[in-house]
């Protein structure tokens, strides 16, 4: 059984920021998106182009202590729900 795709459309970055331990592995995959300000203090997009929507998605899924949450919008999740899945 295959997973279905991640929605199309917007997305919303959530970062739970008592949770990140700064090890920057975010930077690295969305360095558009995410930016360590000193040593721990973590800058992020909360709203990132389009055009991030790759990276960001690989940034959460290497983050270290899964500390980034990703969202779509409301349509987005609609439209995903009614698609058949395989």
């Amino acid at each position: 059984m295959t997973e279905p795709a991640a929605p199309s459309g917007p997305i919303h970055v959530v970062v739970d920021l008592n949770r990140c331990q700064a090890y920057a592995q975010c930077c690295f995959f969305a360095p558009g998106v995410f930016k360590l300000h000193g040593e721990e203090a973590l800058w992020y997009d909360p709203e990132p182009d389009a055009s991030q929507r790759e990276h960001v998605l690989r940034a959460a899924a290497v983050c270290p202590v899964q500390a980034i949450v990703v969202q779509w919008s409301e349509a987005a999740n609609r439209r995903s729900a009614e698609e058949p899945h395989e």
